[in-house]
């Protein structure tokens, strides 16, 4: 019965989107989320509507992605860029680590004068970076940094929400020291006590971080010890819905 209420939700969400009075179907997704509610045991109500959560998340990213034309909101509205730009230089070599739907890599160079490269493994990204962004000063290249790193020297290196996603990141972060020299690391990644949601939906046997391709989330003592590890030391950092962003130096 609770994978079928579950599975009518996810499946009738599509449909409610549909209806011609926006009211209406608000009222009928209220509904489904009673239903799921019915159950005696309460842990079995919150993990059905955990896992409501998690759908609606995604489509709201989805919808904020079609509401900025192709660009999350979040990067006006977090205004992040702001904390890179004003970390970088004019004239300073940037290499932009997986550098997404490309914005940040545009908006460094646009408002800093540096001489910019974005890489990203998926290609398609890459591809809508390139059609949509063009500066003398950038450059979009398709690399997995899994794989390798670049053999150039960087001034600093942005790592906006990537680390989390990489499983070796002390050993990642010592090749990128190793092999393109920078002075500094400029680093956005989420953390783990950002809502009491993560640590109940851990006792809950539920998957907890923020995204299921996440290594790690983190807490501001676990992010020191690893850049420690790495050779690394903070030399700035804010905390910032509910993320942590740092500039780090060789230590």
């Amino acid at each position: 019965m609770r994978r079928a209420r579950a599975l009518l939700f996810r499946g009738g969400l599509a449909a409610l989107s549909r209806l011609p009075v926006p009211g209406l179907a608000l009222r009928w997704v209220m509904r489904l989320c009673l239903a799921m509610m019915v159950d005696k045991r309460p842990d079995k109500s919150l993990r059905n509507l955990f896992a409501v959560e998690g759908d609606l998340t995604a489509m709201i990213n989805l919808a904020a992605i079609r509401y900025g034309k192709g660009s999350h909101v979040k990067h006006r509205l977090m205004n992040y860029h702001h904390f890179f730009i004003h970390r970088v230089r004019p004239r300073e070599k940037v290499l932009d680590v997986g550098c997404g739907d490309g914005s940040l890599a545009y908006d460094i160079v646009r408002r800093t004068g540096a001489d910019v490269t974005g890489i990203d493994i998926n290609m398609k990204s890459i591809e809508a970076c390139r059609a949509r962004f063009t500066h003398p000063s950038l450059r979009f290249k398709r690399m997995d940094v899994t794989q390798g790193v670049p053999d150039e020297r960087y001034d600093a290196i942005v790592l906006s929400n990537v680390l989390e996603h990489i499983q070796d990141r002390v050993g990642f972060l010592m090749s990128l020291r190793k092999r393109c020299h920078p002075t500094r690391f400029l680093i956005r990644v989420p953390m783990i006590d950002r809502s009491w949601y993560v640590p109940m939906r851990r006792e809950l046997g539920l998957p907890y971080f923020s995204d299921d391709t996440h290594c790690v989330e983190y807490t501001l003592d676990s992010f020191q010890l690893e850049m420690s590890a790495a050779g690394l030391g903070i030399s700035h950092y804010q905390i910032n819905w509910g993320e942590i962003w740092a500039e780090v130096q060789n230590a």
